[in-house]
């Protein structure tokens, strides 16, 4: 299940990405706009900018843009980056051991290939695609 903080930091993102042209775009604006709550939208905008898919200035003038064009940002990255994997099983998991069943296990190709599902269609939608709901 995709949790609430994926789906407002994709609500984040597309608000940063309409409002682009107003360079900084201030947290309370964003929080107005979006109807989420500025403490937790502090937290989601934490993580943007620390997965540097946003860039933040402090003080008069200050508040939140995006680092690159709407385009350039395959969905998958924002969902990824507050989710982390999206692999459905932990031996899908990037660093997980080698599963000591993995040469036996008939279930294997079926979670390899959901994954890469759910992996093409977030990472083959960008959030300009969205905006436009063009996919």
């Amino acid at each position: 299940m995709i949790s609430t903080k994926a789906r407002y930091a994709l609500r984040v993102m597309i608000d940063l990405a309409q409002h682009s042209d107003a360079a900084y775009i201030p947290l309370k604006d964003i929080s107005s706009r979006q109807e989420i709550s500025e403490k937790y939208l502090e937290i989601i905008l934490r993580m943007l900018v620390k997965g540097k898919l946003v860039k933040g200035l402090r003080g008069k003038g200050g508040g939140y843009m995006l680092t690159r064009k709407p385009a350039d940002y395959p969905l998958g990255e924002i969902v990824e980056l507050t989710e982390g994997p999206l692999a459905c099983v932990a031996c899908r998991l990037p660093d997980s051991e080698a599963c000591p069943r993995k040469e036996n296990c008939i279930t294997l190709p079926l979670w390899e290939k959901y994954d890469a599902l759910v992996h093409d269609f977030f990472f083959g939608i960008t959030l300009k695609d969205l905006m436009e709901r063009d996919f």
